[in-house]
């Protein structure tokens, strides 16, 4: 990884898999962990990087008459138990 001239930018390579490595001080910055979801998305200006909406299909199967603080309650519940199964599944 090397830092360009412009301060807030870094430069990382692409793997033979087409892997990048995104720079420990952006994930730190971002809050990213391990498991978390990232959106590629093509601009006039290249490739733009963003964290994936946490709430993206929330609710979707979830009766109308579900208040949204139950629902809120129920993506946290869920996402804690992805966060888990991604942990253990990943380990060595």
């Amino acid at each position: 990884m090397s830092t360009e001239n412009d301060t807030d930018s870094e430069t990382t390579r692409i793997t033979r898999k087409g892997q990048v490595t995104i720079p420990k001080d952006l994930r730190e910055e971002m809050g990213l962990q391990e498991g978390d979801e990232l959106r590629w998305e093509m601009t006039e200006d290249g490739i733009k990087v963003r964290r994936a909406t946490r709430s993206a299909g929330r609710g979707m199967l979830v009766d109308d008459s579900v208040t949204e603080e139950k629902r809120e309650e129920m993506a946290k519940e869920m996402e804690a138990e992805i966060r888990e199964k991604r942990r253990t599944e990943w380990q060595p």
